[in-house]
């Protein structure tokens, strides 16, 4: 079997899941923020080297405060548990987006979690917080405009390759297959550069029932689609 380089991931469902068990939001995102830990690991030992998941977008801000505070509390503990299980999967970590908008103890996690895992040989894993791809693009062109007011960049010298040296994603690899979890149909702000050319998979279950048979089922899907440069046989 094919195994995508770099897969990306939305991870939706979380408060429907709770809901439909009786639960609070919150009970939601927390059995969600668990099974990230285990689709990790599935993943790795699939043979996908690249995995990015969408954590908390800048649109996410709009929620009621309650939910909020309660995903940043979730996000600090996380931060925890995730250097203990780069520790022992050897997991590299990035994050992506705005980390401004976060509060500084939370950027301080974030830095050292960036720094501890930097030598790490394992699972590549980014994860997209207080990100949007609009915001991204926006961000990475105002650094261009700096660069070429100060003499650091010509404007004839700026390229598509150029541009992406300046997105949160420079030197990680576009991804090969999107999962969208939970039946939603759309991209919400995620990737959208870095998406080009990028095989979708929607399912409708919900991200706490995501478990190893079902990414191995987006992977066979990914492998029955025949890849060529610029889209698939089934686009020519």
């Amino acid at each position: 079997m094919n195994v995508p380089k770099h897969i990306a991931i939305i991870l939706d469902g979380n408060g429907r899941w709770a809901k439909a068990k009786g639960m609070p939001r919150n009970y939601g995102h927390v059995q969600g923020s668990k099974n990230v830990e285990r689709i990790c690991e599935e993943a790795y030992k699939l043979g996908v080297k690249y995995l990015t998941v969408y954590a908390f977008s800048t649109e996410n801000w709009s929620r009621p405060k309650e939910e909020v505070d309660a995903l940043m509390k979730l996000l600090r503990n996380y931060m925890k548990t995730c250097l203990k299980t780069a520790e022992k999967n050897h997991m590299k970590i990035r994050v992506l987006g705005d980390k401004t908008g976060v509060d500084e103890d939370i950027r301080m996690r974030i830095d050292e979690l960036e720094k501890a895992t930097v030598n790490n040989d394992g699972l590549n894993f980014q994860i997209a917080l207080n990100y949007g791809s609009r915001d991204e693009m926006v961000r990475a062109m105002k650094k261009m405009v700096t660069d070429c007011k100060t003499g650091k960049l010509e404007v004839e010298d700026i390229s598509e390759k150029v541009f992406e040296t300046y997105l949160d994603t420079h030197d990680i690899p576009d991804p090969d297959l999107l999962i969208r979890t939970s039946g939603e149909l759309r991209l919400s702000n995620y990737l959208l550069w870095q998406l080009a050319y990028t095989e979708f998979y929607f399912t409708d279950v919900l991200w706490p029932d995501f478990t190893k048979k079902e990414l191995e089922k987006a992977i066979l899907h990914y492998n029955n689609r025949d890849r060529r440069f610029g889209g698939t046989k089934e686009e020519k």
